[in-house]
């Protein structure tokens, strides 16, 4: 009894001695009272259990799912079963719920509550080891739609949001997004803060995956307001990567001004990048090399036009501010400025202007690009002193958050 791992001796324990369980399965078959034979059974279990014996817990498995076993003996024994199994080594666990699973499949209907307890847990052990596959594959294969059983919907919403945090760890968008959008009807109902949570950054991580960046910035930076420190700076970390790296546009400098103007933006490891983005100014490559480190697979995919998703985002940004210092340039000028052939050059200023991302008009025999600054020299001068004045009261927002007494005298 001072063993470790002992299990208390019930009245109803089982008699072993000669090792042969189907004996006594047929002497607990013979049991009349509901109660004692249910009793009896869980002594058995227990035993099997603390011996720690892999082929006996299989036997009982199949003795439990055979359909001469009442259905409320082997329902209330197969749940005991599938919590116990999992203080077991990883090893015998594994093997031993497989074996139920697949011993189970068969009467799954009858046995939808225990198949999703497994499941579960099995899903959990795997995640645990890192075999994030096989562990969003036992949650999918969660019997929840099927209409037989009342599940409400936290668990839904649950299992869902699990199936694609699981499918975003390898790389299945498609899977993730599928999960998702079922979840998504059942997320306003939900009273988890960190479920929501949880689903909103899963969300944003597949729009992020599919390359739509700047509805990803969008996201992120909303989940950025919300949620624990580390996960709110990730997550506004995220965002400024995802504008840094969407096509250039007005669209993109509003989210570029959101970003620069929030102050939490100063501590980031690439705040130099996303200030040259907002002020305008020409990125350089040593710049653009160490940003590259910090990104994604899939935001360094290269497109069809041969640049990666980087590198067209830093091109069409010089372009853009090259757009601001030039009224005109040549396509070798513009090539060089740019790091591409002149060619190559003048397609992206094409592309951009054909999109009315930028403003001016392409002179092929001159071969010259030239930019429109907008209506006047004026306007573009009061722009150039709106920038400023908004630098100057930022500036004076942190005086007066850092030092209360000037900013009451001021």
């Amino acid at each position: 009894r001072g063993n470790k791992g002992a299990r208390h001796t019930s009245r109803y324990e089982v008699n072993m001695s000669g090792g042969d369980i189907a004996q006594a399965f047929a002497a607990i078959s013979g049991v009349s009272d509901h109660q004692e034979k249910n009793d009896k059974y869980k002594a058995l279990l227990d035993q099997i259990l603390a011996k720690r014996a892999v082929g006996d817990l299989q036997k009982f498995i199949e003795h439990m799912v055979d359909e001469k076993t009442p259905l409320f003996v082997s329902r209330t024994l197969l749940q005991h079963l599938a919590t116990s199994i999992f203080e077991l080594p990883p090893a015998m666990t594994k093997s031993v719920a497989t074996f139920a699973l697949d011993k189970i499949q068969p009467r799954a209907v009858a046995f939808e509550d225990q198949l999703s307890v497994i499941r579960e847990k099995l899903a959990a052990l795997y995640e645990s080891e890192g075999d994030y596959k096989e562990a969003c594959e036992q949650l999918v294969a969660i019997p929840i739609d099927t209409g037989s059983r009342q599940v409400d919907a936290d668990y839904k919403t649950t299992i869902y949001v699990k199936v694609a945090t699981l499918a975003l760890l390898i790389g299945n968008t498609e899977l993730a997004n599928t999960y998702l959008t079922r979840a998504s009807g059942l997320i306003f109902k939900c009273n988890k803060p960190a479920l929501v949570f949880q689903y909103k950054k899963c969300f944003a991580q597949v729009i992020d995956m599919n390359r739509q960046f700047l509805k990803a910035a969008n996201h992120y930076y909303s989940n950025s307001q919300n949620g624990p420190d580390e996960e709110r700076k990730q997550a506004l970390t995220f965002a400024v990567q995802c504008t840094i790296l969407a096509e250039a546009g007005p669209e993109r400098s509003r989210m570029l001004a959101t970003l620069y103007k929030d102050e939490r933006s100063q501590s980031l490891e690439h705040f130099t990048v996303l200030e040259k983005m907002y002020l305008e100014r020409v990125l350089s490559a040593d710049e653009v090399k160490k940003f590259e480190k910090a990104l994604l697979p899939h935001q360094l995919t290269k497109l069809p036009d041969g640049f990666t998703v980087l590198q067209r985002a830093v091109i069409e940004h010089n372009l853009l501010s090259a757009s601001k210092l030039y009224k005109n340039i040549s396509f070798d000028e513009l090539g060089r400025l740019l790091g591409i052939p002149a060619d190559r050059a003048e397609q992206v200023a094409a592309h951009m202007i054909a999109e009315q991302r930028m403003q001016g008009s392409i002179d092929q025999l001159d071969r010259l690009i030239n930019f429109e600054t907008g209506a006047s020299e004026v306007l573009l001068w009061d722009s150039h002193i709106a920038r400023a004045c908004h630098q100057v009261n930022g500036i004076l927002e942190l005086l007066a958050h850092k030092y209360p007494a000037y900013g009451k005298a001021n």
